[in-house]
């Protein structure tokens, strides 16, 4: 393998940085916590490198790992039972990642609830298909296209409000 070849965390993070932190935000909904999983996942990575063979296989733990955690976050007692809200000068801020009034779609599929959201997320902004989304969630191929149907049908009736 040559040193561009090579599977280590660093050239990990310089290919799936920007992936893992789109998902992170998706499924976490404010900076702040997108911020602290990121960094959560690429620590996990620094003591499991070795054990991933491609860069395909590596790609898939961090789409697991991300997933994983941000479940683990929300199943955190103080996390079930607080409410976060977000300042809306923070969300039209430099700050803001695609504030949904310039993405009405994005803006969206973060008000759905979280399977959808993950689903969504990987289908569309990830370009998984739905069979790498069903092993990477650990679902059935079916359940995934019912996920995603669903998705659809809230994401039609959320843009159809938004547009009045």
């Amino acid at each position: 393998m040559t040193k561009e070849e090579q599977i280590t965390a660093e050239n990990a993070v310089d290919r799936y940085a920007d992936m893992v932190y789109r998902l992170a935000l998706s499924q976490m909904k404010n900076k702040t916590d997108a911020d602290d999983l990121f960094q959560e996942v690429f620590v996990r990575l620094v003591s499991h490198v070795g054990e991933l063979q491609s860069w395909e296989h590596v790609k898939a733990w961090l789409i697991r790992v991300t997933i994983n955690c941000a479940k683990k976050h929300f199943e955190l007692y103080w996390n079930k039972n607080v409410d976060y809200i977000e300042d809306e000068e923070t969300l039209k801020g430099e700050e803001a990642y695609e504030p949904p009034e310039e993405h009405p779609v994005r803006g969206a599929v973060l008000k759905l609830p979280s399977k959808y959201r993950s689903v969504v997320h990987l289908f569309y902004f990830e370009e998984l298909s739905v069979t790498e989304i069903a092993e990477l969630t650990g679902q059935k191929e079916g359940t995934v296209k019912s996920q995603l149907h669903r998705a659809r049908e809230m994401l039609k009736e959320l843009l159809r409000e938004e547009t009045g």
